[in-house]
């Protein structure tokens, strides 16, 4: 099962980011509609006493919330195909299983968790503030550095040691 939990990591984040675009598609009115209840609710925006510029940072808002949920969607898809096609890559390379199993984990895990940063920043961050919310978060943030060093490390690692196989 340790061999394979970066391969479903992987797989799990892939169906997370189409699952997301599915429901967009189905009733992207759910996603809008939650955006401007939690509008409502912000109390930095509430407070705005001039009308215009109120209803011009609301409409601000909602546009760079909306782009979060899409943004979830895209690192979801992008990152989780980059990471099996790194995982697949890690097979050719001959190494101690021991430093496979660092640069998969790293891979997977970083790559799973960071889109999650843009998922929660849209769910929270109307009511929030999107960059509360980015820091609330910031944890997931960090992950996307997990995976970055995952790849640092598989391209180390493609580097220094032999291959199993010639790819051409």
């Amino acid at each position: 099962m340790s061999r394979k939990l970066p391969f479903l990591l992987s797989i799990i984040a892939m169906i997370g980011g189409v699952f997301i675009s599915i429901i967009f598609g189905a009733n992207e009115s759910f996603f809008k509609d939650r955006i401007a209840q939690g509008l409502e609710n912000n109390v930095k925006i509430q407070s705005i006493t001039d009308e215009a510029t109120k209803q011009e940072k609301i409409k601000s808002e909602k546009d760079k919330n909306w782009r979060y949920f899409q943004r979830y969607h895209f690192h979801a898809n992008g990152i989780a195909s980059i990471t099996l096609a790194l995982l697949v890559f890690l097979a050719f390379v001959k190494a101690s299983d021991k430093e496979v199993m660092i640069a998969a984990y790293s891979v997977a895990i970083g790559g799973f968790l960071y889109p999650f940063v843009w998922l929660f920043a849209a769910i929270y961050g109307p009511e929030m503030g999107r960059d509360e919310a980015k820091e609330a978060f910031a944890i997931f943030g960090y992950m996307g550095g997990v995976h970055l060093l995952g790849i640092i490390y598989t391209l180390y690692l493609a580097a220094v040691r032999p291959w199993k196989a010639p790819l051409v």
